[in-house]
């Protein structure tokens, strides 16, 4: 645990890429096997079980620390991390562990089904034995709040450089179903042979987004200088739905998510036409709620997010189908060396001689003859329950990530209303002491109704600004929570909106977020519940 809490604190107190390489090099060069994959378990999130609840972890904090429960609350209320601020309130012991990360790992594991007064001994001893840094990373890894600041690609490049292998080999490895105790480092960088697993997805290719170069809203002239002739790419509609691979080899059907979850049971209606698929076939694409021929919402597919079982009314009230746009793997051969063009023609004749069109669908190709005949196309993506269009090079291969140059995705401009910031509440780690999480409100009549929460979108400036009138401005106190006078106006952006009968305002939004402070609007011209309700169609 001292070399994995050390790298850790290596990684967090640098944003240099070089440095960040070089200490997980230096990793990789001195820890155990073992360890190095428990290591890229977590780095890649595979945390360990979850053994001790939150409530537990609290209480026992409390007691261990020795402190009034309502001291270590407001201590907790300014960190603003739970893990963090019962690894500085624990006394330092004289006892030192050198257990290794995956002998820590294999106790949490053996906590299951262990009653309480075995699990909080267990606990306490633990804490006994480790040093506030080393109580900080463990107590994440117990929690399941694990995160680190590095990407994965960092931590490719780094294991790529002490094995000699290929960036894209290894990420492909660490893809799929595979866990430390069950796959060994060995097999992980083996130059010539990894673990077989016919379940393994490929990596991800990621698109580009347009509204990240150098205009947010991209003209047909500027289109032609970011990506030249209009001929030479391949345009479809951008779809909001749940993006996932779908793999067919040695008889056995797996979908898998983008985020690397195995969500085969989630999607029986696709079953069937997986399993009428040859052997051997990997399809990329989104899987969308249908009825009627139609899309819908994404709204729908979140009924079905995060069950354990489906009920019958849920499948029927949100069928899904899949929207496929690319096809990986063929006849047990990686095709994604071919050109977009070629392995869109697999794909066609893959679709063309399925027996089930309704939930196997193919992206449609959007005709187009110039950037101005696609910039018009474009302004129709709401009507198609689109987010706007998707920009394939004809040329290209399937990478993997996000790259610039081959994939794009243009969006349509964000809704937007503006709103009055109503509630504050203190962010979490580098801003656990500043006010950075708000709920917003329009207007109902006379009288203000939350409808949203933002924490993003302000520069470190304004966050300042807005931190300093939430301390003046206060007007009434709910734990954490603050009531601020209702002052400030800011637009609101967000991509779509939905009816809800959980929220009072009767509305929830899709991935809202803070687009501009409106310090030229007073609060009396913010929005109203009318205009939400107009966005919805009513």
């Amino acid at each position: 645990m001292k070399a994995f809490a050390q790298l850790f604190t290596a990684l967090d107190e640098t944003n240099k890429t070089n440095e960040k390489v070089k200490a997980l090099k230096d990793y990789f060069a001195c820890a155990p096997d073992t360890d190095k994959m428990h290591m890229l378990a977590l780095f890649t999130g595979r945390n360990p079980k979850r053994q001790i609840n939150a409530t537990q972890f609290r209480l026992w904090a409390i007691e261990a620390s020795n402190i009034p429960a309502w001291l270590f609350e407001e201590s907790y209320h300014v960190v603003g991390d739970l893990a963090e601020t019962v690894a500085l309130l624990l006394p330092d012991h004289t006892n030192s562990s050198n257990k290794t990360l995956t002998e820590w790992i294999a106790e949490i594991n053996a906590l299951d089904k262990q009653p309480d007064v075995e699990k909080q001994h267990w606990l306490t001893q633990a804490w006994a034995t480790l040093n506030a840094q080393e109580r900080f990373v463990f107590n994440k890894i117990l929690t399941g709040s694990f995160r680190v600041g590095v990407s994965q690609n960092l931590v490719i490049k780094a294991l790529a450089d002490v094995s000699d292998l290929d960036a894209a080999t290894l990420t492909h490895r660490l893809m799929g179903n595979w866990m430390p105790n069950t796959y060994q480092f060995e097999e992980l960088v083996h130059t010539d042979t990894a673990l077989e697993d016919v379940s393994r997805p490929y990596p991800f290719f990621l698109a580009y987004p347009v509204q990240e170069t150098s205009t947010v809203q991209k003209s047909p002239e500027a289109l032609q200088a970011l990506l030249g002739d209009a001929q030479e790419w391949q345009a479809e509609w951008k779809w909001d739905g749940i993006r996932a691979q779908l793999i067919k080899r040695n008889g056995e059907i797996f979908i898998w998510s983008r985020g690397e979850d195995l969500a085969t049971d989630k999607f029986p209606e696709l079953h069937s036409f997986l399993h009428d698929l040859p052997d051997g076939t990997v399809l990329d694409g989104e899987i969308l709620s249908f009825r009627d021929g139609l899309p819908l919402p994404f709204a729908n597919l979140q009924t079905r997010i995060g069950r354990k079982t489906l009920s019958k009314k849920i499948l029927e009230e949100s069928p899904v189908a899949l929207i496929a746009y690319d096809c990986l793997e063929y006849a047990g051969e990686d095709i994604r060396y071919k050109t977009q063009i070629e392995r869109r023609a697999v794909l066609e004749s893959l679709q063309s001689l399925t027996q089930y069109p309704e939930v196997f669908r193919i992206s449609e190709v959007i005709n187009f003859d110039s950037w101005e005949a696609l910039t018009t196309i474009r302004e129709k993506s709401r009507e198609m329950i689109a987010e706007g269009i998707m920009l394939k090079r004809k040329d290209a291969h399937y990478q993997v990530g996000r790259r610039r140059g081959d994939w794009w995705k243009w969006k349509i401009d964000p809704l937007s209303v503006d709103a009055v910031m109503v509630y504050a509440q203190k962010g979490h780690g580098r801003r656990a002491d500043l006010y950075t999480d708000y709920t917003f409100a329009v207007w109902d009549g006379d009288k203000l109704v939350p409808f949203a929460k933002a924490y993003s979108g302000l520069t470190d400036t304004e966050i300042n600004k807005v931190d300093a009138f939430v301390k003046r401005n206060t007007l009434e106190k709910f734990g954490p929570v603050r009531t601020v006078k209702p002052q400030l106006v800011f637009e609101i952006g967000f991509e779509g909106i939905n009816k809800s009968n959980r929220h009072k305002s009767g509305v929830a939004l899709r991935f809202p977020r803070i687009l501009r402070w409106r310090h030229d609007k007073p609060k009396e011209e913010a929005d109203t519940l009318e205009t939400l309700k107009t966005l919805l169609g009513e």
